[in-house]
């Protein structure tokens, strides 16, 4: 965390100085706005607390509930969410407060007395280390809370506008503003009214039932899989030995339980298999009481025994796999040829079990992946077909989690026999712990991911993939840093550039490159950072060297890796890394030693890998992505400016 560099902080450095937007920013929503984020669940909240990094883009967030959510039904937060978590600035006090997940306990039959299930195996979560990051549980709401506050300390002060609930929709073919949205008061003195709020761009996170997805006429299209589940958070009396560690239970008769402890030490979850269901059934399973849930429960640990002391929350629901074919407005036919207006994430545009631990995780990404590239159109950052990526990208992510799902979910619902061997699902488990920890997103090659043309340059870094951290030294203070954990989410892109053998001082592609990207006008960092700006306010650039931090002399660092910011001019010291000799960044992530450049997206995703002197490919990269226009920073520019610059 960096602070001070603009003059002396006595309070709370996560709170961001108040501008653009976040200076006497209005309580009433108002009728215009560059994006209308519809709902303030996780891909909703996310998105929030992006886009609240740019003050001069007008955000507001409508939610149908008088205030905030007090009882999550998601609950699972996989090591890739507690990543982005690190970006939004509350990784430790969640993981502080959250249940750790580290190791997953399979109980089945016993052979020699069927009716009573025996522990047959243990599997760790995380056997090869994916990420330096735990697999974690906690409520949603809290998940929830931790975004509302990063988006309320944000230059641009965002918070939610309870209770407006969504109607309908309209787009204009023209307009600064051209999607009108109507919007009822669901809550308060005026509940009932109506309300138009006119924008620019709507995301809709408003869930399976979403009106958003309705309005541009999108429809999720998948099966149904007509088996039940009932599941509840409940505070239990038990003889169970394995209850405060996640389990996958299979009984003899088929009947199954996916078991969760939550946080807090004496909450846990359950998912209690309830069945097949008819189909003609047309949702009559819902109604199936808690006594039910729990005796099913009871008859599938036997013979332990569970006693339901307090429920917290609970719901019966069926299994469903189902996709929208564009997660955007834009009609097939005309992909390419008009931008899109409207945005669906998360549940509005896929839906599957809950067992994969999903849903929360992948809507997040969702939400961040379009808020980041919306904040980029809007700020004049980048053109308008940025946001055609969106779609593009995860849509086929959705699609992947919907296939993973179908076969884990299945092969819960299994009957032991059906399975074969005993330990066909800890197998399964351990096989594929990359995917649901939310690490095998790879987007493929488009305007913003590069091909791998140079990929054996840094075969640890998969182009498409996310940035998987390593430890470097500080070379200022000689402190151990994951190199990750400096890439907040500020909207900038990273260029990390991996050293040569020799050393600062020395003639090497190191220092080349330095004084290129800071004296080229062909350089990104020349042709694009805005005039008046800090000169890493759109490109964070990194060096590390192979010497370890004794062998790298900052005085003979080139002067582009030790930059000046802030209005007294002063270098920002934590650009400099060095390789640890116990842990050597370029052997963990096979970087070249003759060096490399690893570009990397502001939501964490490896967008190039090149020579460290690709100086014209690193150009031609950022050409079709960056807008080469200098605007002054610190003066207020109207909507109207920002929108126009955007779209030239």
């Amino acid at each position: 965390m960096q602070f001070h560099h603009h003059g002396y902080v006595s309070g709370d450095p996560r709170i961001q100085p108040a501008a653009g937007t976040g200076v006497d920013r209005p309580a009433e929503l108002p009728d215009e706005v560059d994006v209308l984020i519809v709902g303030s669940g996780p891909a909703g909240m996310i998105a929030a607390a992006q886009l609240a990094q740019f003050p001069h883009i007008v955000t507001r967030v409508v939610e149908r509930r008088p205030g905030r959510l007090e009882v999550g039904q998601a609950d699972g937060v996989q090591a890739r969410s507690v990543e982005t978590f690190q970006a939004f600035g509350f990784a430790d006090r969640i993981t502080e407060e959250a249940y750790r997940i580290t190791e997953m306990c399979f109980w089945a039959p016993d052979p020699d007395n069927p009716r009573n299930i025996v522990r047959t195996s243990r599997a760790p979560d995380d056997p090869t280390g994916i990420s330096e990051f735990p697999h974690l549980i906690v409520n949603q709401a809290r998940v929830l809370d931790y975004f509302a506050e990063a988006a309320r300390n944000a230059p641009a002060r965002l918070e939610p506008d309870y209770g407006y609930e969504f109607v309908t929709l309209e787009i204009a073919d023209e307009g600064e503003h051209p999607v009108a949205v109507t919007l009822r008061r669901s809550a308060g003195a005026d509940a009932g009214e109506q309300r138009i709020v006119r924008a620019k761009y709507v995301i809709g996170c408003d869930g399976a039932r979403s009106r958003v997805r309705e309005s541009i006429d999108r429809e999720l299209v998948g099966d149904q899989a007509n088996h039940a589940w009932g599941v509840m958070d409940v505070l239990v009396e038990t003889d169970f030995p394995d209850i405060r560690t996640k389990c996958a239970i299979q009984s003899h008769d088929g009947g199954s339980i996916l078991h969760i402890p939550r946080e807090g030490n004496h909450l846990i979850r359950m998912y209690v298999d309830l069945g097949e269901v008819s189909e003609d059934d047309h949702g009559a399973v819902r109604g199936t009481s808690q006594e039910e849930v729990e005796a099913r429960a009871n008859a599938i640990i036997h013979p332990y025994t569970l006693t339901v002391k307090h429920v917290c929350w609970r719901s019966v629901y069926e299994v469903g796999h189902r996709l929208a074919d564009r997660f955007d407005d834009v009609p097939e036919e005309l992909v390419g040829v008009r931008g899109p207006r409207v945005f669906i994430t998360g549940d509005a545009c896929h839906t599957h079990s809950a067992k994969a631990g999903q849903g929360m995780n992948v809507s997040m990404q969702d939400g961040w992946n379009i808020a980041w590239k919306l904040a980029h159109v809007l700020d004049g950052r980048a053109p308008e077909t940025l946001l055609d990526t969106y779609s593009a990208e995860r849509q086929v992510i959705a699609q992947n989690l919907i296939e993973f799902d179908r076969e884990w979910s299945s092969m819960m619902a299994a009957k032991p026999e059906e399975l074969g061997d005993p330990n066909t699902l800890a197998d399964f488990y351990v096989k594929t712990a990359e995917f649901p920890a939310g690490m095998m997103t790879r987007y493929q090659p488009s305007l913003i991911t590069g091909d791998a043309a140079h990929q054996e340059l840094a075969t640890g870094f998969p182009i498409g993939k996310r940035f998987k951290s390593n430890a470097a030294t500080r070379v200022c203070d000689a402190n151990p840093v994951h190199l990750g954990h400096h890439h907040r989410a500020d909207g900038r892109w990273r260029i990390y550039a991996f050293a040569d053998r020799p050393a600062p001082g020395q003639r090497s592609k190191a220092a080349d490159f330095a004084e290129w990207i800071s004296g080229s006008p062909e350089s990104p960092v020349v042709a694009c950072t805005p005039e008046g700006a800090d000169v890493d306010a759109w490109f964070d650039l990194k060096v590390i060297y192979q010497q370890d931090h004794t062998g790298v002399d900052l005085a003979a660092v080139p002067s582009a890796y030790l930059p000046k910011v802030g209005p007294f001019g002063l270098v920002d010291y934590e650009k400099v890394y060095a390789a640890d000799p116990r842990d050597d960044i370029f052997e963990a992530r096979g970087v070249d030693r003759g060096g490399a450049l690893v570009v990397v997206r502001p939501d964490h995703y490896v967008a190039n890998v090149l020579p460290l002197d690709a100086e014209e490919e690193l150009a031609a990269f950022f050409a079709g992505i960056v807008n080469a226009e200098r605007q002054p920073v610190g003066i207020w520019r109207s909507p109207s400016t920002t929108g126009a610059k955007a779209r030239r």
